[in-house]
């Protein structure tokens, strides 16, 4: 079966996610074209082949915040030059490879391939959720604004799909016909991980230079290993308890299997892996990003960790240790298997399609 794959290149979870879902749709033997943007392109190129650059939107981040202003305006000069060549790649795809069905992560132009073709089309993502379901006013509470400019941005990215899958470690009501909520999907390595306890924080922080952090690490007499503070480093620094270490996916894997605790943004990809590893976790959402902001406060209803806005404050830091055991008294009920359920119902998806005569 020929199929479009679409992957969306803001944050790095969307292209992990793909990885494992195209590894299954190439060893059940379908014949899959991705179209990528940004980060995604170089990540999945490395593992499949035909994959293709497609200009995407991207948000800039300063000081923990987005910075909505410079956003848009390199979203609109990146659109200018952009444009043109996705276009071309387009009737270039048409020409070559005629899909029969597209599956997207979150992104509009395989989508609009889909639609302006009249085959089906599959939504695979965790950001669906903030439209298809229904969420307490707890989780929205003091972000109002930002929860409805989010909400219209979703609802009109991939509207009308045939179905949509929407992963998840949380469980609110869907609102929506066509949604199924499926468990985060996980990467091979962190299924393979070895889950053990250690006495170390894993930290991940991307904010080069994030001064007060390091402040506030350095006094909780634990050992703090960290990544993303030092982009270039080639090899572990340490200063005192704060073990700064570079780049390594397996490395942040075991890290993290073996941690007491984890210390993060409101990233998806990183708090469902924390999840299913059963590791504590604060989260430290972007400011003006609901959707990090969203999961970690779904994160502390769960009781699987707390959220907060600063680590400037040691006390938050203390409090989130002194709560570790409660958090992983929690955390050892949950259990998944949300790769199998999403292979089960990517293959179901496929099969109708095909039933139904449209391939």
């Amino acid at each position: 079966m020929k199929i479009l794959y679409g992957v969306v290149g803001e944050g790095m979870g969307h292209a992990m996610r793909s990885r494992v879902i195209l590894e299954h749709l190439f060893a059940q033997g379908h014949d899959v074209h991705v179209m990528a943007s940004g980060r995604a392109v170089d990540f999945l190129s490395k593992r499949f082949p035909h994959v293709n650059r497609i200009h995407g939107l991207h948000m800039i981040y300063e000081e923990n915040r987005v910075r909505r202003g410079k956003t848009l305006w390199s979203n609109v000069l990146g659109g200018v030059t952009g444009v043109p060549q996705n276009i071309k790649a387009y009737f270039d795809l048409v020409e070559e490879f005629s899909p029969q069905v597209v599956i997207s992560d979150f992104e509009s132009w395989t989508y609009l391939y889909a639609k302006s073709h009249g085959i089906p089309v599959l939504s695979i993502d965790n950001m669906q959720i903030i439209n298809r379901c229904t969420h307490p006013p707890a989780v929205i509470e003091g972000h109002e604004t930002e929860f409805q400019v989010t909400k219209a941005f979703v609802k009109g990215k991939l509207p009308f799909c045939d179905q949509y899958l929407i992963t998840t470690f949380f469980r609110p009501p869907v609102r929506k016909q066509d949604t199924t909520l499926v468990p985060p999907i996980l990467r091979p390595e962190v299924l393979a991980a070895n889950i053990r306890d250690g006495g170390h924080l894993l930290v991940y922080q991307t904010g080069e230079g994030y001064q007060e952090l390091l402040e506030t690490l350095s006094k909780t007499g634990l050992e703090c290993r960290i990544y993303g503070a030092r982009r270039n480093i080639t090899e572990d620094q340490r200063e005192g308890s704060l073990v700064f270490r570079a780049f390594s996916e397996s490395g942040f894997i075991d890290d993290m299997a073996s941690s007491l605790g984890v210390i993060a943004g409101g990233g998806f990809t990183t708090m469902g892996e924390a999840v299913y590893l059963r590791k504590p976790m604060l989260s430290v959402p972007l400011a003006l990003q609901f959707e990090q902001i969203m999961n970690a406060r779904y994160l502390e209803h769960e009781g699987y960790g707390m959220m907060a806005e600063s680590l400037a404050d040691p006390a938050v830091i203390r409090r989130f240790i002194e709560r570790i055991p409660e958090y992983a008294k929690n955390l050892s009920r949950y259990a998944q298997d949300g790769n199998k359920e999403t292979f089960a119902r990517v293959d179901e998806f496929l099969d109708r399609a095909a039933v139904k005569g449209v391939l």
